[in-house]
């Protein structure tokens, strides 16, 4: 399956996630791409997402 390339509005849109401290699977959610996809992105953009299932407790 061939990637669709990112626009700037959804770069945008990811970092304003990641500073909500959403998590990975919520902002996957949110931008219609995959859990990997966004890990990806967030890695090149310099962000950092939390998984759902690296919950502090």
């Amino acid at each position: 399956m061939a990637r669709k390339p990112w626009s700037f509005k959804e770069d945008r849109r990811l970092m304003e996630l990641a500073k909500s401290s959403m998590s990975l699977e919520e902002a996957a959610k949110q931008l219609g791409r995959s859990p990997d996809a966004i890990k990806r992105m967030a890695l090149r953009l310099g962000l950092s997402l939390k998984s759902r299932g690296t919950k502090k407790n």
